[in-house]
């Protein structure tokens, strides 16, 4: 594809997207690029980046375009990337949309104007609303500022940021030293995670599922912060351990290798879709101590396995607002009657999670959240509710792995964000029945 071929298509992924408000923004570009394997994956990279760029920056552009009385049109939307955050100069953009072929047409006289007047503004501009200068929604931002204060420039700039590549070498079949060396022979060079002791880290985008680092289950994809909540489980071998927000069983995977495949996990859910998609994961990363569990109205297990437990890990349903780096839709997506929703939901599972937990076994709930609410907030109101659990401080769990230094966190939990650990934000508390 020519350059311009690839801005039309941009065009029409970002219509696209627009066109399905609600529905997540990668399954609608995976859709977009299924129907048009014609797109070689170069191109589809550089798509798929140009429209994440305006993705990211939405809440910015659409500001830009309403402050100059323009609407917000999927051309207009890539012009004000090309302008604000690409730096393209008016005279270039001819070549950007000459026309003729797969290319975007031409610039309407309108259109020309509206370059104009956005060739005379700055992406982020001191005029801007709070929220729309962080880039952080108007019901996120009070949430924001109460976690990172006066850190929060440092860290809305970081949000705004693609996320790198994350891998957790399995070590069910092999060490992260075998699995780096591997995928270097593939041509994919990837340094440490800092933190994580089984993660690798690429800086960009590669097609790792290709690899046969990947289809041998030397490597899956994992943030180095989730990997770090399936340390903190403290799954050991031969241990009881249930994970009761499952999904497609990332968690259940890293757990899984820490137990030496010895003992027994059980992957709850309540989507037999996500669980089904665990299967093929589950095989190809060598687990066989492992079980789903389907979790459906009127279902008995948390009463029969009631205190059975040596580990419950609850990573709950949240508003995902610690995901943005690699789900920037999420900010024009979830609006505060989804908060409200999940932290009804959220006290709900926790309530019912903590029964399994058998005397002297901890509970650990995690979200990809960074607002207080969701997660300290939740805590608190749950250690309120139930005295026969105390919380375990982030040194003393993190000493039990035999970790010397805990990642730097304010407060008795583990609390992470792109600005200070490079991972997405997350959050973890350990608890304990007495």
């Amino acid at each position: 594809m020519t350059p311009a071929a690839r801005i039309a298509a941009a065009i029409d992924l970002i219509g696209t997207i627009d066109a399905q408000p609600r529905r997540p923004a990668d399954a609608t570009v995976n859709d977009f690029f299924r129907t048009r394997r014609y797109i070689g994956s170069g191109d589809r990279r550089a798509v798929a980046e140009r429209a994440w760029s305006v993705i990211r920056q939405r809440m910015r552009l659409d500001w830009h375009l309403g402050e100059i009385g323009a609407a917000q049109t999927a051309r207009h939307l890539i012009l004000a990337q090309l302008i604000l955050v690409d730096g393209w100069k008016l005279e270039g953009l001819s070549n950007a949309f000459p026309g003729g072929g797969h290319a975007a047409e031409p610039l309407t006289p309108a259109e020309t104007q509206v370059a104009r007047a956005l060739a005379k503004r700055s992406l982020i501009d001191q005029a801007m609303p709070e929220p729309i200068r962080y880039n952080v929604p108007a019901w996120a931002l009070p949430g924001f500022q109460a976690r990172f204060g006066e850190r929060l420039t440092e860290v809305s700039a970081a949000m705004d940021q693609p996320a790198p590549l994350d891998l957790r070498a399995n070590l069910l079949r092999t060490s992260r030293e075998v699995a780096q060396k591997a995928l270097a022979g593939e041509g994919i060079e990837t340094e440490l995670t800092p933190l994580s002791p089984w993660g690798l880290r690429i800086p960009s985008r590669r097609p790792i599922s290709a690899t046969v680092a990947y289809e041998k289950g030397l490597v899956e994809i994992q943030d180095e912060g989730s990997q770090l909540i399936a340390l903190l489980t403290d799954a050991q071998p031969g241990m009881r351990v249930a994970d009761y927000c499952a999904g497609a069983a990332g968690k259940t995977l890293a757990i899984a290798a820490t137990m030496g495949n010895r003992g027994r996990i059980v992957a709850c859910d309540v989507s037999e879709k996500r669980l089904q998609g665990a299967v093929v994961r589950l095989r190809r990363a060598g687990v066989d101590n492992a079980e789903r569990h389907l979790l459906v109205p009127g279902d008995r297990f948390v009463k029969r396995r009631a205190e059975q437990f040596d580990r419950v890990l609850v990573d709950a349903p949240c508003t995902g607002t610690g995901t943005w780096r690699r789900n920037p839709d999420g900010r024009t997506r979830t609006g505060p009657q989804d908060l409200t929703e999940l932290l009804e939901k959220q006290a709900v599972i926790l309530d019912t999670a903590s029964r399994l937990v058998r005397s002297g076994g901890k509970l650990v709930y995690a979200t990809c959240s960074v607002l207080p609410e969701e997660n300290e907030g939740q805590v608190d109101a749950f250690l309120a509710r139930h005295t026969e659990f105390e919380r375990v401080p982030l040194a003393e769990s993190w000493a039990g792995q035999g970790l010397a230094v805990p990642p730097p966190c304010e407060g008795p939990d583990m609390a992470l964000d792109p600005a200070r650990h490079g991972t997405d934000g997350f959050f973890a508390a350990v608890l304990r029945r007495r």
